[in-house]
């Protein structure tokens, strides 16, 4: 366990991972409050840098007859931005800003979520329905930092985010991936790709 700024964090004995103790997260107002304050501006050429990654694997992968969903969207959408300006088709989601829970009712080809999986409250959850609206073959394009043991948890700047409340291992990716029965797996840097 570690205790940060009045904060418990809890390391799983099994998957290495850390989660933020649920007593101390934010609650629905604040964690929107603190997403308005995003600058996730789509014409911003430094975030649509910060997210090429994922707009070159979709491009690699998938073409403009495919269907995407862009999970977890926030107030600044520009993956979708950029995909959509070269013909792609994908449909908005984000529990706080493109609350549309019909679209969670279709299956897509590829689903894209940006730094979104570490403000996932329920992992198992999030990712089961992820893997549920998946097409065979279809994949989960994620963005996030990942945790490991050479990582001094304490001084890490991707805790100091109050919204971000579980940091995955390798280990934990490989489990999903088991778990809900993903075919092929893929992790490079802050890249994750979960294909079923």
């Amino acid at each position: 366990m570690y205790k940060i700024k009045n904060k418990k964090y809890y390391k799983c004995d099994n998957c290495f991972s850390v989660m933020l103790d649920p007593l101390d997260y934010l609650s629905q107002e604040e964690e929107k409050e603190r997403y308005k304050n995003h600058n996730n501006d789509v014409n911003d050429p430094r975030y649509q840098k910060f997210v090429s990654p994922i707009v070159e694997k979709v491009r690699d992968h998938y073409d403009t007859n495919h269907l995407g969903l862009d999970y977890g969207a926030g107030t600044g959408p520009v993956i979708t931005s950029l995909l959509e300006k070269e013909g792609y088709a994908l449909r908005l989601y984000d529990p706080f800003f493109h609350l549309y829970p019909k679209k969670l009712s279709i299956k897509y080809d590829y689903i894209i979520c940006s730094e979104v999986i570490e403000h996932f409250h329920h992992p198992y959850e999030e990712f089961k329905s992820l893997a549920e609206m998946l097409k065979p073959k279809g994949s989960i394009f994620c963005l996030t930092s990942l945790y490991n043991e050479e990582i001094d948890f304490e001084t890490w700047y991707y805790k100091n985010d109050d919204t971000h409340v579980f940091f995955y291992h390798k280990k934990a990716l490989e489990w999903i991936r088991n778990k809900f029965d993903f075919s092929d797996f893929f992790i490079d840097g802050k890249l994750i790709k979960l294909t079923k």
